[in-house]
């Protein structure tokens, strides 16, 4: 084994030296050529070989299935026009120096192709030779440097674009970084291919023009050589020298026009999932109707009078022939897959149920309808994808602890325009967006009336209309708060992330955020976390927090104050308390930045003793003093926010808890704070009263 191990590996270290040398070899060759006397044997071989080069290049641009399958293409492109004025050069050579002594002075290849395929008339070799290099330089090279140069162009002008399409995925977790890596590397390669294929074009252009500018040079040198050297008559010399400069001529623009139409064949090809030649057939002889209608104008010209009517009927019935096998072998296969669908029922057994059936529901979900499809779509151009990472990201850094992945799908049963976004499957928002259009919030003091489809922001509930773009100047005049389709959708998400955030935060979560923290504090998390405080009730703890929208940041401070205060025993809201107390600056400064006076809401002194009263006696308040306390509140919290100050209520410390689950559940902006929270630097002033006399 060892013995067959070392030969396997001589053997691929062996062929790995020949691709090495290769091209070096090569291009020694074609020097070689250009400066050394050939014999004409080996005219002979070097001709042969050009001819199956080029045959071999135009077989593997019919079989490749994307311009990247053939990436070597210019460089083959280069050698080929090369090997082709080597071989121009060579056998100018000898033509010149021994054409004097018959046709095969130069080769065989040569004289055959100056006797057999032009018959040995030199005018019809020469008109011969003309039309091929008419046909490689103005048909097929032209349109072939054409379509690389408007390929190059518009590979380039797309490449930005492709990019930000491979960013996206990768951002939003549908591709790794080594398929994203593999992606930009084939954009870049196609960039360099369609840049290269433009250039080298050119080197075909190049070599039809030096094939005119050699075979004039051949046919003047010769004539010269073989008048005024060897003494021949002109008419001799003529005849044999424009036969061999033809027949090198044909000999070199034949191979010439093959590559042109592989440099064609490579440019003008569609990526598919198939080569040149499956796309022809597939799409050119797919539909038989389009063979019966040829048929038809084929048999109508084979009738005319004067015409070659055989072959026109001929074709004809050859046309409409392949268009009734064609039918045929449709019917034929449309009546065996009926037949498999009518007995796959009987035939197929119902397959066991399995863990795979089980559908896991998302924890956050956004369904749209059809019309907002190209809102999430990177593919046309949608930004609500980058937006909802940005919401994210923001979330993280303000509340603490990173959201789940938003699951975007789109739902047919959705209105075009509506949204839906998913909490664990139930649904906590439905609102329409208009892509296009703009959405111009009322912040309660506008100047103008805007035409427009009226709505509501889904968000904060504030009077709104849907406008055309031209009316958004208008509406920024007026002193709307105008924000476009993407960012509607975006702010509504953000809203709700807050207002859910407490369910959002999971056993998972917990675990991760504690240990983020332990790569600073290792030896808190150890002692608190299970020893004084279980996992269960730590989460309870937070989302109790995050219910009344207080970051859970600072989880260290937490993690300290459940040092001090809590024991396996300890009740999550009781600790809460706690929580809240040793968090009183934050929450302070998160409702009043600065060090100003903190104008809040407060209670009657009579409503605070018959609440605590009721406290102590249960914790249930009488219907009718609820109804009274509510309906106070709202006007309390209606007349903060109508002078513009934050809608927070200070309560005794032992009222906050009973006083924040009831009045939260129909207001939601009112955060209801304790005294103890409130830091002993800050000045409180009751500018609005519960309670009291109004």
């Amino acid at each position: 084994m060892n013995l067959l191990d070392s030969l396997g590996r001589q053997n691929l270290l062996g062929n790995a030296h020949m691709k090495l040398l290769a091209g070096p070899v090569l291009i020694i060759m074609i020097l070689s050529m250009m400066i050394l006397p050939l014999p004409p044997f080996a005219l002979d071989l070097f001709f042969t070989f050009n001819i199956a080069l080029s045959i071999m290049v135009l077989l593997v641009s019919m079989f490749t299935e994307k311009p990247l399958d053939f990436a070597a293409f210019p460089a083959v492109l280069l050698f080929t026009t090369l090997l082709r004025l080597s071989l121009n050069v060579a056998s100018t050579r000898v033509v010149l120096m021994e054409g004097d002594e018959g046709g095969d002075a130069a080769g065989k290849v040569i004289e055959a192709f100056g006797e057999f395929l032009i018959g040995g008339n030199f005018a019809v070799g020469l008109v011969v030779f003309l039309i091929l290099v008419i046909i490689n330089f103005m048909v097929i090279t032209k349109g072939a440097g054409r379509i690389a140069e408007v390929g190059a162009r518009f590979m380039l002008d797309s490449m930005p674009g492709k990019q930000m399409a491979i960013d996206a995925d990768l951002n939003a977790g549908l591709i790794g970084e080594e398929d994203a890596k593999r992606r930009r590397g084939e954009i870049s390669q196609e960039s360099d291919f369609y840049g290269s294929m433009d250039g080298a074009s050119k080197f075909v252009r190049g070599d039809a023009v030096a094939g005119l500018i050699i075979m004039v040079v051949n046919l003047i040198g010769g004539l010269l050589i073989g008048v005024m050297q060897h003494d021949m008559a002109f008419g001799d010399a003529a005849r044999t020298y424009t036969l061999l400069t033809i027949g090198d001529g044909l000999v070199a623009q034949i191979p010439a026009l093959v590559i042109s139409t592989a440099a064609g064949v490579t440019v003008s090809r569609v990526n598919t999932e198939q080569d040149v030649g499956q796309q022809m057939m597939g799409q050119l002889f797919n539909k038989p109707q389009v063979l019966i209608l040829a048929a038809c104008v084929m048999g109508l010209l084979g009738l005319v009078p004067g015409m070659p009517n055989f072959v026109f009927l001929l074709f004809t019935v050859l046309l409409g022939g392949l268009a009734w096998w064609m039918m045929r072998r449709a019917d034929e296969k449309l009546a065996e897959e009926t037949i498999n669908t009518a007995a796959a029922p009987a035939q197929q057994e119902v397959p066991e149920a399995s863990w795979d059936d089980v559908q896991l529901v998302d924890t956050l979900g956004l369904e749209v309808g059809h019309r907002l499809i190209p809102m999430v779509d990177h593919r046309q151009g949608g930004e609500l994808l980058g937006r909802i990472k940005s919401v994210r990201k923001k979330f993280a850094q303000e509340v603490g602890f990173l959201p789940p992945v938003v699951h975007i799908r789109d739902n047919l049963e959705l209105g075009p325009n509506t949204y839906v976004i998913t909490l664990k499957g139930a649904e906590i928002g439905r609102a329409e967006a208009y892509p296009g259009k703009w959405l111009a919030i009322d912040p309660g003091q506008v100047s103008g009336h805007l035409e427009g489809t009226p709505t509501q922001d889904p968000a904060f509930g504030l009077p709104a209309v849907w406008i055309d773009s031209n009316q958004r100047e208008h509406a920024q005049v007026y002193g709307y708060t105008v924000v476009d389709a993407g960012t509607v959708v975006a702010t509504h998400l953000n809203h709700l992330l807050h207002r859910h955030a407490g369910e959002m935060l999971g056993r998972q979560e917990v675990q991760q955020l504690l240990d983020k923290l332990a790569d600073e504090s290792k030896t808190l998390v150890e002692d608190v976390v299970p020893k004084l405080v279980s996992l269960t009730t730590l989460q309870r703890l937070l989302q109790n927090l995050l219910e009344e929208d207080v970051s859970i940041r600072d989880l260290r401070t937490i993690l300290d104050t459940l040092a001090e205060h809590g024991s396996p025993q300890s009740d999550a809201h009781e600790l809460t308390a706690m929580v809240r107390i040793a968090l009183g600056r934050a929450i302070t400064q998160q409702w009043f930045p600065g060090h100003d006076e903190l104008h809040v809401i407060g209670l009657d002194a009579n409503l605070e003793q018959v609440l605590s009263q009721a406290l102590h006696g249960g914790g249930a308040l009488e219907p009718g003093l609820a109804d009274t306390l509510m309906t106070q509140s709202e006007a309390g919290v209606a007349r903060q926010e109508a002078s513009g100050e934050p809608t927070v209520l200070v309560v005794q410390h032992e009222l906050r808890p009973l006083l924040s689950r009831f009045l939260r559940r129909r207001l939601r902006q009112l955060a209801v704070l304790s005294q103890a929270e409130i830091p002993d630097d800050r000045t409180l002033r009751v500018t609005t009263l519960i309670g009291g006399r109004q």
